[in-house]
């Protein structure tokens, strides 16, 4: 490739018609014109390979940080219950997003089109500064626009829609050969035209199928999980390598009693296509397995998804210990080769228990990462756990007290982590209006130590810090370094600071779920049976405000926070 660019550029380049036209009137032009041109096209050259080199690196750069096997710290969560395995038949899907992404969130509106419009498709919107910044973002190309779309809340990997449509994700992997980076789609820009065209999960599998099969995916391998007010849906998709711009799919419904993970793994086992209730998929789903010689259906052994798409065990510690939490009667067996792609819980789960669920650093456990970490308290001979201890120390410290004493603090992947960029646990409820029906109860930064703020589908605008991304420097004008700044200033004194958070979260969640029934009632009087959009739109307005001054407050708090563990640090550390 490269060979070829320098004899196109420098070597091969016909410069006849250019030298005899010169030559006519001023040879010395003619060879001072060649020369020229060739100087030009020799540093072409050089600046194209380079960049070449640098695409290459970047993209291999990028194919490592997202489909690198194991537990890794840009890793992202999702957890998934049915509405008979909740306690209020909420349907639930969730999100951490976890490592170095764009922390900027905004409320896109709803738009109506004229015929004939087309919508743009793009890549690098993931590590842009804020909500109108262009640095990065390049067009991938378009596909033809719909007559409306709906509004959605605009996270890094876009979250919901205003008709309680909602997306979680986790990048999986895979085999590294299936990656083809022609493909137009990237799973947000996929997650994000699902959100304004769709109002069902079925719906949004069916539109991604399509558009993939039509235009391409460029991306890893990814898993959304898709929910709406009735069901969730995990998604799993892969390209269809460098031959074609295609991709290969599956999609599986987690039963309504039952829920399901996904942590960076690809999980879904067998296919029954025969039951399009349950199961969806590519139309190459098998073939492509059986050419490559993934999967040889005159085996005797069933198509795997993971096995064939994958290789890799389908499953980790997350997966494991969010399954043993919440079904511990399973004796599920962490040596297994498998576990069951979904379970049933011993007691329904409730939208705090997952919120809870996702703030597990595994205290308490065999995976407790500062079991080890004790020291003698002052004046006493007690042992008591270290005040600098934290489940969030960095590699650096991890590095230090492992080479004092070797394997004195061992490493695990906890579900809640400090490199998170922000989360969401959403909630969808066919029983209420849209507006209010569905929630994004969200937090920046670290799920483990962030207060979350109930951001509901009805509501139109978030205040502007939320609309500045804290990836790129310090700024106090971001809602996401309130929170980023005390936590990172907590863990340097956890042990002291523990209890400021945790009576934080506690304080918030308490307002916010003791709230929740007079926010209903509320909505249900102003709404009015959405008989006129000016009920709607009071609904929307009432929303509208509570989420603001909610996020407000929680804001403010954390800066007060934030100010009060730096003072802890006055006389060092």
């Amino acid at each position: 490739m490269l060979t070829f660019l320098v004899d196109r550029l420098c070597g091969n380049f016909d410069n006849e018609r250019l030298n005899t036209k010169c030559q006519r009137s001023d040879p010395m032009k003619a060879f001072r014109i060649t020369t020229k041109f060739k100087g030009l096209f020799i540093i072409a050259a050089i600046l194209l390979i380079s960049a070449s080199f640098l695409l290459f690196s970047s993209a291999t750069q990028d194919n490592s940080q997202y489909k690198e096997w194991g537990d890794v710290e840009f890793g992202c969560t999702s957890i998934q219950v049915g509405k008979l395995a909740s306690t209020d038949g909420s349907v639930i899907t969730c999100h951490t997003c976890d490592g170095n992404y764009r922390t900027w969130v905004k409320i896109e509106p709803p738009a109506e089109h004229f015929e004939g419009a087309m919508a743009k498709i793009y890549t690098g919107l993931m590590h842009t500064e804020t909500s109108w910044d262009l640095r990065g973002i390049t067009e991938k190309g378009e596909i033809p626009q719909v007559k409306k779309t709906y509004a959605f809340l605009n996270t890094a990997y876009p979250n919901m829609n205003e008709h309680q449509l909602a997306i979680g994700e986790t990048t999986i992997g895979g085999r590294r050969e299936l990656r083809n980076q022609e493909g137009m789609f990237m799973i947000e820009e996929l997650e994000r035209i699902a959100l304004q065209r769709c109002t069902n999960a079925r719906d949004a599998i069916r539109l991604i199928g399509k558009l993939v099969k039509e235009y391409g995916y460029g991306d890893g391998g990814e898993c959304i999980t898709i929910a709406d007010k009735k069901e969730v849906w995990h998604f799993e998709i892969f390209g269809e390598g460098l031959l074609k711009k295609g991709a290969i799919w599956a999609a599986v419904r987690i039963p309504d009693d039952h829920i399901g993970i996904s942590a960076n793994i690809p999980r879904i086992a067998e296919l029954d296509l025969n039951d399009p209730d349950h199961y969806l998929a590519s139309d190459n789903v098998f073939t492509y397995a059986e050419k490559k010689g993934w999967w040889d259906p005159n085996s005797g052994e069933p198509f795997k998804f993971w096995k064939a798409y994958s290789g890799r065990k389908p499953f980790s510690s997350r997966e494991y210990f969010v399954f043993n939490a919440l079904a511990p009667s399973l004796n599920l067996d962490f040596e297994a080769e498998e576990l069951p792609f979904s379970v049933k819980p011993d007691n329904k789960v409730s939208v705090r228990d997952v919120i809870k669920m996702y703030r597990e650093t595994y205290a308490g456990t065999d995976w407790d990462m500062t079991q080890n970490l004790m020291v003698k308290a002052r004046r006493s001979d007690e042992m008591v756990k270290s005040p600098i201890a934290s489940p969030w120390m960095s590699g650096d410290m991890r590095t230090l007290l492992n080479t004092l004493k070797p394997g004195v603090m061992e490493r695990y992947r906890t579900i809640a982590i400090a490199g998170c960029s922000y989360s969401h646990i959403t909630q969808c409820r066919d029983w209420l209006p849209d507006p209010v029906g569905g929630i994004s109860w969200f937090a920046f930064d670290n799920p483990g130590q962030s207060a979350r703020i109930p951001i509901f589908a009805g509501v139109t605008e978030l205040p502007p810090s939320f609309e500045v991304c804290a990836q790129h420097r310090f700024r106090s004008d971001s809602a996401a370094w309130a929170f980023r700044r005390a936590n990172k200033l907590a863990t340097f004194k956890w042990g002291q600071a523990k209890e400021h958070i945790e009576k934080a979260i506690k304080q918030f969640e308490e307002k916010a779920f003791t709230d929740l029934p007079d926010i209903e009632k509320k909505v249900l009087e102003l709404y009015n049976g959405g008989k006129t959009e000016e009920d709607i739109l009071k609904a929307k307005q009432y929303l509208t405000k509570y989420t603001n001054d909610f996020a407000r407050a929680a804001i403010n708090k954390y800066w007060e926070l934030g100010d009060k563990f730096w003072a802890f640090l006055a006389r060092g550390y």
